[in-house]
């Protein structure tokens, strides 16, 4: 054998070992909780045969505690490149078997140079986060490796998508790197994201909480918000990226990617003619408007079990990806809060960011009210609202259904707030509130002056009604472009997007706004 074979003999020896991750061992106890390697996450991500590995041979440089002494393959964590359905993705999946995947010095230079090659070449960057934390051994140089992934983390924004998949254990300083990412992906019952686990919390507080509980892939969708999407399994995760990437560019140089389709962009709809019940007091699901409307009735929605009040989703018309935002009146009336304030705000940023027009499909009664709203800041985070809108330039359509009224009229993306296309269904009521309220303010003293106080109220209540609860005296102004028959919703919007897809809107040059946070 000769020197050449013997030095190619020697690298494939080295590979293995490598490849080998944490050893038989911690493989198999990995496996035993239902869990995928970083190995496997990663070769069922990428089309087949693509994914090229980079710093395979990366090790700590740790003497600390004996550090001098152990071995971590590829230092923990798996990074590089390759085509998710025939596309350019960048990702790292940190490896759990390997010291807990423990983040150190080299782990985070290995993160960061994927990133930085994935801004350089415009191309979406995927993290499987699966960690025991910070390596304690290497002190602040890891604190220092979490300091630069954070700083990429925000200079990535906007520029390319970024998305994190919760896949064990993410505790601590762990937990801000995917927070600063536009979508967060976990696992129920083996996904957990938080900043001090349940024994800490005891400890301090005396409170007693169990895992799933405090930071697992239902608590975060539910009530915190953090998790966009919770997901059965690992496989069913992984299925959720590639689909949401579907709908976005690589960049925010591009275009979202258009995919060509069977559905008929004139089919109509005649079930949309009766989906507005007799009753202003009763329901509908908005999810069936928007399965109505778009192609072949699919969607992505993310945040789906989190402010229920409102819907937002990416969906395609006419094989242009959409982002839509959908007051839902069959939770909370579909009014505004804010959980839904801040949900919609930044769903608005990223499409904005990504070039994806906006489809907002409003029925509001209004800002939900009450102490608790008011107390914690409704006004505030409804301000964001307005702020977005306002600051989106990508295409902007509103449908107006039934009840859009008062503040939420605007913060659901009025004319005056920048939408390039105003639609309304006859059956759309546009004024400053309802018209029992409205009557009971501007003819207070009629109706208390009256002998019959009931029948004057009504009386009043059916005058305002036959001004202001119709799309009409709006539409007189302009503030409406049109009231369309339901059915036809569908082919109305495609032409109202395929005019503005070349839109072209300039904001003041400034370094940034101050939106109220």
């Amino acid at each position: 054998m000769g020197i050449v074979a013997d030095k190619i003999k020697d690298l494939k020896e080295r590979e293995a070992k490598i490849l080998e991750m944490g050893g038989e061992k911690a493989v198999a106890k990995h496996k035993d909780k239902g869990k995928l390697t970083a190995r496997e996450r990663l070769d069922y991500f990428y089309d087949e045969g693509t994914f090229r590995e980079l710093d395979m041979f990366v090790t700590h440089r740790c003497t600390n505690f004996g550090m001098e002494k152990v071995d971590i393959p590829a230092d923990g964590v798996i990074t590089g490149y390759g085509m998710v359905e025939g596309r350019p993705v960048f990702a790292f999946a940190q490896d759990f078997t390997a010291r807990a995947g423990s983040l150190g010095e080299m782990h985070a230079k290995k993160i960061c140079k994927a990133m930085d090659m994935a801004l350089k070449a415009g191309a979406p960057f995927v993290g499987f986060n699966d960690s025991g934390g910070a390596r304690i051994q290497e002190g602040v140089d890891a604190l220092s490796g979490y300091g630069q992934i954070f700083y990429r983390n925000s200079i990535s924004s906007g520029v390319i998508p970024q998305i994190s998949a919760i896949m064990g254990t993410t505790a601590g300083g762990a937990v801000y790197s995917p927070a600063m990412t536009d979508f967060i992906f976990m696992v129920k019952n083996t996904s957990y994201m938080f900043i001090t686990g349940p024994q800490v919390i005891k400890s301090v507080t005396g409170e007693e909480i169990s895992f799933e509980d405090l930071g697992g892939a239902l608590s975060h969708a539910e009530k915190s918000g953090v998790c966009h999407v919770a997901c059965e399994d690992e496989h069913d995760a992984i299925d959720g990226i590639k689909a949401l990437l579907s709908y976005l560019p690589s960049n925010n140089m591009e275009d979202p990617p258009i995919k060509e389709g069977a559905d008929d962009p004139k089919r109509t709809d005649p079930d949309l003619d009766t989906i507005i019940p007799d009753s202003p007091n009763q329901s509908y699901d908005a999810k069936d408007v928007i399965r109505s409307i778009v192609d072949d009735g699919e969607f992505f929605e993310p945040h789906e079990l989190y402010a229920k009040n409102i819907i937002v989703a990416l969906a395609r018309l006419n094989g242009r990806s959409v982002g839509i935002i959908a007051n839902q009146p069959s939770y909370m009336g579909g009014a505004l809060d804010i959980n839904a304030s801040d949900k919609v705000s930044r769903f608005i940023r990223f499409c904005d960011a990504f070039n994806i027009p906006l489809l907002t499909i409003a029925d509001v009664p209004g800002y939900l009210p009450g102490s608790d709203q008011e107390w914690g800041g409704i006004i505030r985070h409804g301000a964001k609202l307005l702020w977005v809108y306002s600051e989106a330039t990508v295409p902007k359509m509103l449908l107006v259904t039934r009840k859009d009224y008062g503040g939420s009229y605007l913060a659901m993306c009025s004319r005056d707030l920048g939408a390039d296309f105003a639609f309304a269904w006859p059956t759309a009521e546009i004024a400053v509130m309802g018209a029992s309220g409205a009557a009971n303010i501007i003819h207070r003293k009629e109706i208390e002056a009256a002998e019959d106080k009931a029948e004057k109220r009504k009386e009043k209540i059916g005058e305002y009604e036959e001004l202001f609860s119709n799309p009409y005296r709006a539409a007189n102004r302009g503030y409406i472009d049109g009231v369309i028959q339901p059915s036809e919703t569908r082919p109305r919007l495609i032409e109202a997007l395929e005019i503005m897809c070349a839109k072209r809107e300039m904001r003041p040059p400034k370094k940034h706004g101050n939106i109220p946070l």
